[in-house]
């Protein structure tokens, strides 16, 4: 087995946007030039997340309602009495969401639904450039 680990940067605009990475995690998956194996895709930083859905109009809306509707952004966080900064409901979202999502490949190639694709979903208060990490195990 070896492990690879792989960069690359997304900006962002915040307030819940949500990017789609399928290609660019592939594009590392191929670049790594292992054929089989787990694509371990991380977000760095706090007020972010990483999972799958299908990418399309519906969703993309459907999506942050939900969100808004559970962890409110127009209430009160502790986190904002701490450092008055605005963005304590996107700290809980990623908190929820999870940083992290784990995939497996073969044959060089995400074995993903075809529905289904890898997303970045920036819930902090302001445009930010996020750093994704992808750790490939494989052969």
């Amino acid at each position: 087995m070896e492990i690879t680990t792989k960069v690359f940067e997304v900006s962002t605009n915040g307030f819940n946007d949500m990017i789609d990475i399928t290609n660019n995690v592939q594009e590392k998956i191929l670049e790594s030039e292992l054929s089989e194996g787990n694509v371990l895709v991380f977000v760095s930083g706090a007020t972010a997340g990483i999972t799958t859905i299908e990418y399309e109009p519906g969703l993309l809306k459907d999506y942050p309602e939900f969100m808004e509707k559970i962890i409110p952004s127009d209430r009160n966080y502790h986190h904002d009495m701490t450092w008055h900064d605005g963005n304590g409901f996107s700290h809980v979202r990623a908190a929820l969401q999870g940083a992290s999502f784990q995939v497996p490949f073969k044959n060089g190639n995400l074995l993903l639904g075809t529905w289904q694709q890898i997303i970045l979903v920036d819930f902090d208060n302001r445009s930010r450039n996020r750093k994704i990490i992808t750790q490939i195990i494989g052969k």
